[in-house]
């Protein structure tokens, strides 16, 4: 299997998590995969950028432009800020629950992700989740991560198979989490096979 995925979203979001949980989930196939991760400013809410590429055609960690076969986006802005990644054929699995930044709130910008959400929706083939609906109702916005990988599993985009995907995230999550984390990431499943044409 050769495929590239990058994940992009703010620090605290469980970013650089999930991009682990795909790349040990390759490695558990026996796949060869490369990962590269961009944290800036993560632990103040700044941008976290994680590219994870699977396969022997693989020679750099770095996802070249317009390759992406799948971005897992976790906030809005941060999809539509790495599009340019994506390919012509590609899915972008995106929350459009948005995380201000603080610039953005002192200045109160009226920034909530709608234009955004709104542009991806209009140009590129995308799957839409309410991720702070989700996480309500799964109790904690820290299931997230685990969520949206869910989704890109059950789409078909990601590529591996769902128990692996359970068996790394079992291995990865603290284990009083665990159970929380399975259901998070089956809620997932459902949606992204929902949205298989």
């Amino acid at each position: 299997m050769n495929k590239d995925i990058l994940i992009c979203g703010v620090g605290g979001q469980g970013t650089v998590l999930a991009s682990r949980i795909i790349a040990a989930a390759v490695m558990a196939e026996g796949n060869t995969v490369h990962s590269a991760e961009t944290i800036g400013m993560a632990q103040r809410g700044g941008p976290v950028t994680s590219h994870v590429r699977i396969g022997q055609e693989a020679y750099s960690p770095m996802i070249p432009h317009g390759k992406a076969d799948l971005i897992i986006g976790f906030e809005p802005a941060e999809v539509l800020r790495n599009i340019g990644y994506l390919s012509k054929d590609g899915l972008a699995v995106v929350n459009t629950t948005a995380v201000k930044p603080v610039t953005a709130s002192l200045a109160d910008t009226g920034y909530d992700g709608t234009q955004a959400t709104q542009y991806l929706g209009e140009n590129v083939s995308c799957i839409f989740a309410d991720g702070q609906k989700e996480c309500e109702q799964l109790g904690s916005v820290k299931f997230l991560n685990i969520l949206l990988l869910g989704i890109a599993a059950g789409s078909g985009y990601l590529g591996i198979h769902k128990e692996t995907m359970i068996s790394e995230i079992e291995k990865r999550v603290p284990p009083k989490f665990k159970d929380a984390n399975i259901q998070a990431f089956l809620r997932g499943y459902e949606v992204g096979e929902a949205k298989q044409d």
